[in-house]
């Protein structure tokens, strides 16, 4: 259930950065170079920290199939004698 976990997290990262950053254009009382120069801020730490989670699930995929690779070959082996 651990894959679940970092979809949830992904998913829960991204509404809420949505709302944040909704919320911070709202109530924001500066003028628009600089809450265009925060959005574009906050856009690129969003994108960080997805291009980190979708290397992480790239990982754990691989990892998942060389596992299954693994049990897959020994199954075959207890099969054959």
């Amino acid at each position: 259930m651990k894959s679940n976990d970092a979809g949830d997290s992904l998913l829960m990262f991204i509404v809420g950065f949505a709302l944040g950053a909704g919320v911070a254009l709202l109530t924001a009382p500066e003028s628009g170079k600089r809450t265009r120069k925060r959005v574009t801020r906050l856009a690129e730490d969003a994108q960080e920290y997805l291009d980190e989670m979708g290397q992480e699930l790239i990982d754990k995929g691989r990892e998942l199939v060389e596992q299954g690779r693994s049990v897959a070959k020994e199954k075959i082996a207890e099969v054959r004698g």
